[in-house]
């Protein structure tokens, strides 16, 4: 797991009903939706779209959940199981998960609150701003640092739970949130952050949104193709 001493960004919550919650209506899930599996975590979803063969799917961080977990959306849990893992690296590669949605339960939107994922960008120069949007921070921005060991430190809020959410500038996708740097290099540090209007916090990092589609394109299963709606 990158840096040995980072802080995970998920968090425990009560399992997803085994299939035996009744559907009260649609989950409108997007980027940045909260998303909470059968493994007692919660993250939040990068961004929904289609693969090349017309599934439904999304990703998240490959650390919140293993390949094969169920999950349902925390802000309608009463539509129960809405998906699957179909593959997870488990945070021992790029820190990277693919969501297989079940279209009868899910309505994807491009728009949660103010985040808008219209498209793909290119990752952010040092000293550009990007933002963020997670299940736990909700929405911030701050400036990128650089890049340490294929990720890019940027001075944004992430808390437990944020792991997977997008890293957008304006309503381009640039990368998926995967935690907060807590020591480098032998040395320890963590300032957690308390809410995002307060700058004075261990910086986040997260992995190119390019690096990761091209590691699910590799695989050449679900997922592959990916285009957000």
């Amino acid at each position: 797991m990158k840096f040995g001493m980072i802080a995970l960004c998920s968090a425990a919550v009560g399992l997803v009903g085994a299939g035996t919650a009744h559907a009260a209506g649609n989950a409108v899930i997007g980027g940045s939706s909260g998303l909470v599996f059968d493994n007692n975590a919660a993250c939040s979803l990068t961004t929904i779209g289609y693969d090349g063969d017309g599934r439904l799917v999304g990703l998240t961080a490959g650390h919140c959940a293993p390949t094969g977990a169920r999950f349902g959306a925390e802000r309608f849990l009463d539509a129960g199981v809405i998906g699957t893992v179909v593959y997870s690296d488990e945070g021992e590669g790029l820190d990277f998960a693919v969501l297989q949605f079940d279209p009868a339960k899910v309505t994807p939107v491009r728009n949660v609150g103010p985040t808008t994922i219209a498209g793909f960008g290119a990752a952010p120069a040092p000293g550009e701003p990007v933002c963020t949007s997670g299940r736990s921070s909700g929405f911030d921005c701050g400036v990128v640092w650089g890049s340490l060991e294929g990720t890019t430190i940027n001075q944004s809020c992430s808390k437990p739970g944020d792991s997977g959410g997008p890293v957008t500038v304006g309503d381009r996708l640039v990368g998926m949130n995967q935690g907060r740097l807590t020591g480098f290099g032998g040395v320890g540090f963590n300032i957690p952050c308390i809410f995002p209007a307060n700058p004075v916090h261990s910086p986040a990092f997260f992995a190119p949104i390019d690096q990761i589609l091209q590691a699910v394109d590799a695989t050449g299963g679900v997922g592959s193709g990916f285009q957000p709606i």
